[in-house]
């Protein structure tokens, strides 16, 4: 056999090798493959829609969304998705903002712990302050939009002195806040309106009935206790302290610690009702009557 003749039958028995490997590749391996996709695109089909479509379904979709959220945001209280350590302190200088200069309110960062399905963040917040201040504060924190409770706390009373020796009745306190989160939005709405957070005042349950600090007469009054009713006039009634300073006074004035209520010309005298630290007073002075004394001639 000639060495064409073997060339040639090589050449045809490599060709015959590609086309049956070839063959088994394309009939046997991507056949299979071929099937599942056919199959795909059959259900792709079925299960497809047009644009249009889409679209209707889109905006049916977004306004169940928003029902949703509404019915939320309508809730007294939301759980936010996350929430930053440094919101609180935001939260408590934004409502202690109207405070008056006597409120001094501290917060410190306790802890972050969870609680079945939801986390929170424990304050401390401590300080003290007008009785009213610190009623605003514990209000706006337990009726928050984004849900805050207060744990546990104490409240006590304090006295100060102002500038001018007037004491004022202050209240102590200190308090653990939980601040709630959740590790989802099922709790929260894309539309946070916060609640009304300015409660009416309150009558200051801590303020002392009677009380042994009176306030210093800083406005020069008449200081009822040992003045002399020395003339009654139809202006008014004409009266000396015991430093010998004259008043002229009418019903209805200003005196220390109280009031001229009525001058009495029939029985020659002027009344007054004073507030001696949660005491009433009802106080007169009547006028006093010069008495001619003869000398006996012997």
């Amino acid at each position: 056999m000639s060495r064409k003749l073997k060339n040639t039958l090589g050449l045809v028995g490599v060709l015959v090798l590609i086309v049956l490997v070839g063959g088994l590749f394309s009939f046997v391996y991507q056949k299979g493959k071929i099937d599942k996709n056919n199959k795909e695109l059959i259900r792709l089909k079925k299960s497809g829609h047009n644009t249009e479509e889409l679209k209707v379904r889109l905006k049916d979709v977004e306004e169940r969304a928003l029902v949703l959220d509404s019915i939320i945001s309508k809730r007294k209280f939301n759980i936010p998705q996350t929430l930053s350590q440094s919101q609180f302190y935001n939260f408590v200088n934004t409502v202690g903002y109207s405070f008056s200069e006597e409120t001094h309110v501290d917060i410190e960062f306790q802890e972050v712990k969870k609680e079945k399905d939801f986390n929170f963040y424990t304050y401390k917040i401590t300080g003290t302050g007008e009785f009213n201040d610190i009623y605003r504060l514990l209000y706006a924190i337990e009726q928050s939009k984004e849900l805050k409770k207060i744990q546990k706390g104490s409240l006590s009373t304090s006295i100060a002195v102002d500038s001018d020796g007037i004491p004022m009745y202050l209240v102590n306190f200190d308090f653990l806040v939980n601040v709630y989160f959740a590790d989802n939005d099922r709790f929260t709405t894309a539309n946070l309106k916060e609640n009304n957070l300015s409660p009416g005042k309150m009558y200051d349950v801590f303020y002392p009935l009677i009380r042994n600090e009176l306030p210093p007469n800083t406005e020069e009054l008449l200081e009822v206790e040992g003045s002399k009713l020395l003339a009654l006039l139809p202006d008014g009634a004409f009266i000396s302290d015991t430093k010998g300073n004259t008043f002229m006074l009418w019903e209805g004035d200003q005196v220390y610690l109280g009031y001229l209520t009525k001058i009495d010309y029939t029985k020659n005298r002027v009344n007054f009702i004073l507030n001696k630290g949660g005491i009433i007073e009802k106080v007169y002075l009547e006028l006093q009557k010069e008495e001619n004394q003869k000398e006996k001639i012997k």
